[in-house]
C-alpha cells in the first residue's frame, strides 16, 4: 500500500505542467457543463472552450480580496478613499478635457456627465487602476472555488466565454480586470458588456478599455436602461429633530413621500417636492448619525455596486467635480 502511494507521488511530480494543470481543472464540478452549454448557445468549439478553462488559475488572493471589500469599512473611512482633493481635482480636468464628448453623451442618454466622470473615477481612478487580474482566473476562481457566490459567478463566466469578439477589449484569455473579473474603466461584469455596453465610436467593436466614447456611453446607457430620470433629485441631507421617529430602512428603494419623513421628524436641508417618494439613509460618523434623503437616482445608482456608501461618494464627487467646473468657467468668464 505505502509503496503504491510512493509510486502514485512521483508520477504526479513528474508530469508536465499542462496535465498538472488539466487534472486541477479536472476536479472542478459542472466545468464539463458549463462548456457544453457555451458550445451550444454559441457554437464555439468545447476543446477550445476547455482549454481557456484549463489555462485559468485559482488565485487565493481573489478569494481573500472578496473576503474584505471596501464597502465593509466604516463611512468615514471608506468616503477618506474617494473623496481626496487628487480625486476631485482629476474628475475636473477629465471634465476640461473631454467636455465636448461628455455634454454629447450627456444630452443623448439624460444623465449629467459629472456622474458618469464619478463612476469612473470611483472605479478605476479615471482609468488608472483597470485591475491586475486575468478575468478567468478571476471568474473561475470565483465561480469554483467561492461556495458563497458560485452561482451568480458562473452565470459571469458562462456569459464571458459566450459574448462574441467584437464585445471585448481582446482575445478572452488576455483580459485584465479586478478581482470580481470586472472589466474596463467603469469595472463592468460580463452581463453588463452584454446588456449596457455601447459601441459609441462606431468601429465595429465595443472596447472598455480605450474607447472613451465606448467607455462613456456604455456607463450613461447602464444608467439609462436602469431608470436615471433627467433633472430628478439624488440626495438631500437631512437634519432630524429631538423627537424623530425612529426609521428601520435597510435598502435604497424610495417607500414614502419627503412630507412624511419631516412629519417622522427629518428635515430636508433645502426645497425638495413633498410628494417626492424617498427613503432614509443613516450613516454613523464617530458618535454621530448622518441623515439623508435619497430618491430614484440614487437607487439607480446603487443597481451599478449595491453599497448605499457607494452610490453618496459617486454623489458626493459628482457634486464635486460639477462645483469644480462651474469654478473654472466662471474663472475664465472673467
Amino acid at each position: 500500500m505505502l509503496r503504491r502511494f510512493c509510486l502514485l507521488c512521483v508520477s504526479l511530480l513528474v508530469l508536465p505542467l499542462g496535465a498538472c494543470a488539466s487534472l486541477h481543472a479536472a476536479t472542478r464540478p459542472g466545468q464539463a457543463q458549463l462548456i457544453k452549454q457555451v458550445a451550444a448557445a454559441t457554437g464555439k468549439s468545447p476543446v477550445h472552450l476547455k482549454a481557456l478553462l484549463d489555462g485559468a488559475h485559482k488565485q487565493q488572493s481573489i478569494i481573500d480580496a472578496m473576503n474584505r471589500p471596501a464597502e465593509s469599512l466604516a463611512w468615514p473611512a471608506y468616503r477618506k478613499i474617494f473623496m481626496t482633493p487628487a480625486r476631485i481635482n482629476g474628475g475636473i480636468a477629465f471634465y476640461n478635457a473631454h467636455r465636448a464628448l461628455l455634454d454629447r453623451i450627456s444630452a443623448e442618454y439624460g444623465v449629467p456627465a459629472p456622474y458618469l466622470i464619478a463612476i469612473i473615477g470611483v472605479e478605476t481612478n479615471y482609468g488608472r487602476v483597470t485591475g491586475k487580474y486575468k478575468v478567468l482566473d478571476a471568474l473561475v476562481t470565483l465561480a469554483f472555488y467561492y461556495p458563497p457566490r458560485a452561482t451568480f459567478f458562473r452565470k459571469e463566466l458562462k456569459t464571458l466565454l459566450e459574448l462574441p469578439d467584437n464585445k471585448l477589449a481582446g482575445p478572452v484569455d488576455s483580459l485584465l480586470g479586478s478581482y470580481a473579473g470586472a472589466q474596463g474603466w467603469g469595472q463592468f461584469m460580463p452581463s453588463s458588456i452584454k446588456a449596457y455596453a455601447v459601441d459609441a465610436d462606431h468601429d465595429g467593436r465595443i472596447d472598455l478599455m480605450d474607447s472613451l466614447p465606448d467607455i462613456l456611453a456604455s456607463v450613461a446607457n447602464y444608467f439609462r436602461a436602469h431608470g436615471w430620470t433627467a433633472g430628478a433629485p439624488v440626495a438631500v441631507r437631512a437634519s432630524a429633530d429631538a423627537a424623530a421617529h425612529a426609521v428601520k430602512i435597510n435598502h435604497s428603494v424610495p417607500l414614502y413621500p419627503v412630507e412624511q419623513f419631516e412629519a417622522w421628524g427629518y428635515a430636508p436641508a433645502r426645497q425638495v417636492n413633498p410628494g417626492q417618494a424617498a427613503t432614509l439613509l443613516q450613516l454613523a460618523d464617530g458618535g454621530a448619525n448622518l441623515n439623508w434623503l435619497t430618491f430614484h437616482n440614487f437607487y439607480v445608482i446603487t443597481r451599478y455596486n449595491r453599497s448605499p456608501m457607494y452610490a453618496l461618494v459617486v454623489h458626493q464627487l459628482a457634486k464635486a467635480i460639477a462645483a469644480g467646473v462651474d469654478q473654472d468657467s466662471a474663472r475664465v468668464a472673467r
